[in-house]
């Protein structure tokens, strides 16, 4: 999508930019469109869990784009509408985000990198995550809509 100053901007934000963050980018650029400019950052960033690709790919959605970015990627570089914390961790030890991001949301999930057990059970728990965001995503949209 081409930047404009007229796109939002949401950020959705967690501890690594392994999981949560890059589910909800991807959930809301695909439902979102180019409705939004959608971002992800982490505050101690690594990379993208190949579980989070996977689950992704599930959904019938392409992963193959999204990486592991840094908050000093974002923060102060551009302007951010909605700021989206999608983790515990991340609103504990999350610099204040205005006037960066004039709109602060916190959405915590579990952290499905931190499941343990077979392949399976981390599957599952991936797949679980995945789809409670999908579903706090779209219900934003909503909001969204309703308010306009």
């Amino acid at each position: 999508m081409t930047e404009t100053d007229t796109t939002p901007r949401v950020l959705f934000l967690c501890t690594q930019n392994a999981a949560r963050s890059q589910m909800a980018e991807a959930f809301l650029h695909h439902y979102a469109g180019d409705r939004f400019e959608v971002l992800s950052a982490g505050l101690v960033p690594t990379q993208v869990h190949p579980l989070t690709r996977q689950v992704l790919t599930e959904t019938g959605l392409d992963p193959s784009r999204l990486r592991a970015k840094g908050l000093n990627d974002v923060l102060g570089r551009v302007r951010i509408q909605h700021a989206i914390i999608v983790c515990d961790q991340g609103e504990e030890d999350c610099p204040r985000l205005y006037p960066f991001a004039l709109h602060t949301l916190y959405w915590p999930f579990d952290d499905p990198t931190q499941a343990e057990g077979s392949q399976e059970e981390r599957l599952r728990i991936f797949r679980a995550v995945r789809d409670q965001i999908a579903h706090r995503v779209r219900a934003w949209l909503f909001t969204l809509a309703d308010s306009a």
